[in-house]
């Protein structure tokens, strides 16, 4: 071996033990996070509550529980698909766990009304959590259990398996703090601006203040 391969022999040693820890650096992080997926109406209440959970790093909209592949908004607000309006939350589960994140979602939504949520109505808006094992299934019982005795309402939240969860178009994404603008009754507004007009408008933190009072976690 010539004095110049071995005079870099070391230093490329050191770099591909530093790559190497970056990627299993990486790969840990990945590990540590988890994912959970809830419908609660309209996925831009959601999205925007759930994004101020700490332990929380990325809430993106979709669409799940439903029998056609990769719908669009139009046809699972039209209706016949079977998809819920969902979200599906990245977490650190030491941070913030399912059971907590449980007990937000009941009580950022109407778990009582079967027919939607607040002025959205129809199958798509629809509550539901969505569970991948026996354990989250458990602690899903128990946190919708808990919801009835406080509130001595009949909850009608289904707890229902995982399945196939589909993103919903970019414009869906964040949508609660965006500046382009969108044409609405009230003229030009900026979609933050039109998130904040919605959410006002359809009664969503009335509602939510109405029945959970002071537990009302993200109603303003």
């Amino acid at each position: 071996m010539s004095a110049c391969l071995k005079s870099l022999k070391a230093p490329l040693l050191a770099v591909f033990i530093v790559i190497g820890l970056a990627i299993q650096h990486g790969n840990a992080k990945a590990a540590d996070q988890a994912t959970a997926i809830f419908a609660g109406g309209c996925f831009w209440c959601i999205e925007a509550d759930f994004e101020k959970v700490k332990g929380v790093s990325d809430v993106v909209s979709g669409y799940t529980g439903g029998t056609i592949a990769n719908p669009t908004y139009k046809q699972v607000t039209r209706g016949g698909t079977g998809h819920y309006e969902a979200v599906e939350i990245t977490y650190d589960p030491s941070v913030v766990s399912f059971e907590q994140l449980l007990h937000a979602f009941f009580r950022s939504v109407d778990p009582t009304d079967p027919g939607g949520q607040f002025c959205d109505r129809g199958e798509s808006y629809r509550t539901a959590v969505f569970v991948s094992n026996a354990e989250e299934k458990a602690l899903a019982e128990a946190a919708k259990a808990r919801a009835e005795r406080e509130l001595g309402l009949g909850v009608v939240t289904p707890i229902l398996d995982v399945s196939e969860f589909y993103l919903a178009e970019a414009y869906h994404q964040d949508y609660y703090k965006r500046s382009d603008l969108v044409l609405t009754r009230r003229g030009p507004k900026s979609m933050k601006e039109a998130y904040k007009f919605y959410r006002n408008a359809c009664g969503r933190d009335d509602r939510v203040r109405e029945l959970w009072g002071d537990a009302a976690l993200f109603a303003s």
